[in-house]
């Protein structure tokens, strides 16, 4: 039986408003490398996946060194182009909700370490997470490694986590570590891809979280 208390949350395109802003800061990264520019829609099935992996996702012949050169002219550009973070809307108060509710929370995301600490910060969600993963400090998605990290670190067994993402990757990811997931329909990834891993749910609203988790709870 489940009995989630535990909330694994991804971050871009779940709980932040950051496509535009990633694809325009990776498409300036390949046009100053002089490679050739991938589409938008391409850029944005590769959101999820750690940097390295993205880049040679988009251009498979591109030596190791150009990449680390995409790698360092994204991140410049993301830092310098993108505007404050954006959350989605209702996120900070169903958060609040949650953890009033007496769920644990957790971010598993394809950022940085640097650059999810200051996504935290700027929108003001330091107090809201028991513990963080990033793709520069373990494996990247869709492996578990992140998700087992955050399990072994809060002593919660696989059946009592749930993980919410707005990727196919997230949701792969859950899958290999035995974990519930479920989606949110207003990220990178179209409902197809969504629904071909059979989430638990799709939000179509970030506030409808908490009454999902109550019916999954009364389903189970």
């Amino acid at each position: 039986m489940l009995q989630i208390r535990l909330v694994i949350l991804d971050w871009d395109g779940t709980l932040m408003d950051s496509e535009a802003g990633i694809v325009s800061a990776m498409l300036l990264a390949f046009r100053q490398q002089q490679a050739p520019l991938p589409e938008y829609e391409a850029v944005k099935k590769i959101i999820g996946l750690n940097l390295p992996e993205a880049v040679q996702e988009l251009h498979p012949s591109m030596s190791s060194r150009d990449v680390d050169e995409v790698i360092a002219n994204y991140r410049l550009n993301y830092r310098v182009q993108t505007p404050a973070p954006v959350l989605f809307p209702q996120v900070r108060e169903t958060l609040l909700k949650l953890r009033h509710a007496g769920y644990s929370l957790a971010v598993a995301t394809g950022k940085s370490r640097r650059g999810l600490a200051r996504a935290i910060e700027e929108t003001d969600l330091e107090d809201f997470f028991a513990t963080t993963r990033t793709a520069d400090e373990s494996e990247s998605k869709p492996s578990p490694a992140m998700l087992y990290a955050i399990l072994e670190e809060l002593e919660v067994e696989p059946h009592g986590a749930l993980m919410i993402g707005d990727t196919e990757f997230d949701l792969a990811m859950a899958k290999a570590a035995g974990m519930c997931a479920a989606a949110v329909s207003f990220g990178a990834h179209s409902l197809e891809r969504l629904s071909s891993y059979k989430p638990a749910f799709i939000l179509d609203r970030f506030e409808d979280l908490p009454t999902q988790l109550q019916r999954l709870h009364a389903f189970e």
